[in-house]
């Protein structure tokens, strides 16, 4: 979706994806973690220089360290905590029951303030921060403060099994709402005349505070060496909101452009560089004579996208049975689970095991909701080999699940594999839950 000026100038949807669907952010959460910090901070119940070992205290460790002791709210927001890498796993790892007593309890080789390292788990107490100082959920503050006002109507949240929200992953939001959001950003706050965030926030929030490299590994990332806001990253032009597989909220002030993507994969870095270097540098040229005709073209093409369907026959009557084969290095079920096919006439039903029960279309898109979240697929028989594509819908991951009915095995894989859990029943759960202990 791309604004400018306040209205929507191109959008698209590769179908079955629509509109309406809320779409998973991943780390594009936190860029919402910080607006949450940002309402704290303007009420007057949190300063940027507050330590979290007295915001927190019943979660410090016994033996907590000098430097976690100098740890801020400023720390977290910079991603400037003075741990190696990213503490995610080892703070799991540490506190099983406890993450943010984890993250105090990984080993820190520099001080706090002195370099930005991408650290998922700071993220996780700012949210646990806010919840504290404001007596409410992370979700329930930002509906009522930020989505409710500004008409978002489904704001969906990831979980951990005691209720709480990530922070630093698991909000699902539609690409209409993101967009929504940038535009917020961009009007420093401001949503039809109310000023919801404050304007200071915003501006602090997405200006750089430390700076960052530009990984070796991503060529096309050339914004990512930009430099770091309050979980904000800069670009060349502008600041972005960014998640894995590529969920965007890039935001351009100097051009009133706001640019968003929600999507399954893709080269990272390519998304930004595409907007600097092909579309900002025609926003303010002259029209051109093809332009009216380029516009149609592009309407027309948007209007048409969609994923393809496989190929191949449609249902027989017999009910095919086979054994889940597991040995694909990442599977997206157990293996020996059970799966059956029976024919209903435009389609299948697929069932997985005991618990998981999917209507699959031919040449079309069938939904079903087994266990809360939905599922939309479609297939076909490519001889004696049936293939199907399920779309975990409100995510960027689809699942290619194959039976061979003269073996009687299935193989089923991930497009794109969930950074969660490569478990689908675990996916199709509303609300999704992992790391059941953690509190």
């Amino acid at each position: 979706m791309v604004v400018r000026r306040g209205q929507v100038v191109a959008e698209g949807w590769w179908a079955p994806y629509t509109p309406e669907r809320p779409h998973l952010l991943y780390s594009l959460t936190k860029s919402f973690t910080s607006t949450a910090v940002g309402l704290a901070v303007q009420d007057g119940l949190l300063a940027l220089d507050d330590r979290v070992v007295d915001l927190l205290p019943e979660r410090v460790p016994s033996d907590v360290a000098p430097q976690a002791q100098l740890l801020t709210v400023r720390h977290l927001l910079t991603m400037t905590a003075g741990h190696a890498t990213d503490s995610l796993e080892d703070a799991w790892a540490l506190a099983p029951t406890d993450l943010t007593r984890g993250f105090l309890s990984v080993p820190f080789s520099d001080e706090p303030g002195s370099r930005h390292v991408y650290d998922n788990a700071t993220t996780y107490v700012l949210a646990r921060i806010v919840e504290r100082v404001t007596g409410r959920t992370v979700d329930d503050l930002l509906r009522e403060r930020l989505f409710g006002p500004m008409g978002v109507e489904h704001a969906e949240w990831d979980r951990l099994g005691s209720g709480d929200v990530f922070g630093f992953h698991g909000l699902h939001l539609t690409t209409e709402a993101v967009a929504a959001f940038g535009e917020l950003l961009l009007r420093e706050g401001r949503w039809k005349g109310e000023q919801l965030v404050a304007a200071e926030w915003v501006r602090a929030a997405t200006t750089a505070h430390v700076t960052t490299e530009q990984s070796v590994d991503e060529p096309l990332a050339v914004d990512d060496g930009c430099g770091y806001g309050y979980q904000f990253w800069m670009s060349r032009d502008g600041f972005r909101g960014y998640g894995a597989y590529e969920q965007l909220c890039m935001v351009h002030p100097e051009h009133d452009l706001v640019v968003v993507l929600t999507a399954g994969d893709g080269p990272h870095g390519a998304a930004p560089g595409a907007v600097h270097d092909c579309l900002l540098p025609r926003l303010d040229g002259p029209a051109g004579p093809g332009d009216a005709d380029d516009e149609v073209a592009l309407r027309t093409r948007t209007a048409r996208l969609t994923f393809p369907f496989v190929e191949g026959a449609g249902p027989a009557g017999e009910v095919v049975s086979a054994v889940v084969d597991a040995s694909p290095e990442v599977s997206a079920l157990p293996r020996e689970t059970p799966v059956a096919l029976i024919a209903t006439g435009d389609g299948w039903r697929v069932q997985l095991g005991r618990s998981i029960s999917l209507l699959v279309g031919h040449g079309t898109w069938r939904e079903s909701s087994p266990r809360g979240r939905p599922v939309v697929a479609a297939g076909a028989w490519q001889h004696r080999t049936w293939v199907a594509d399920l779309f975990v819908i409100s995510s960027p991951h689809r699942v290619r699940l194959v039976v061979d009915e003269v073996l009687g095995t299935a193989t089923a894989v991930w497009s794109t594999v969930p950074l969660t859990s490569a478990d689908l029943q675990a996916h199709l759960t509303s609300p999704l839950m992992t790391r059941s202990g953690v509190g």
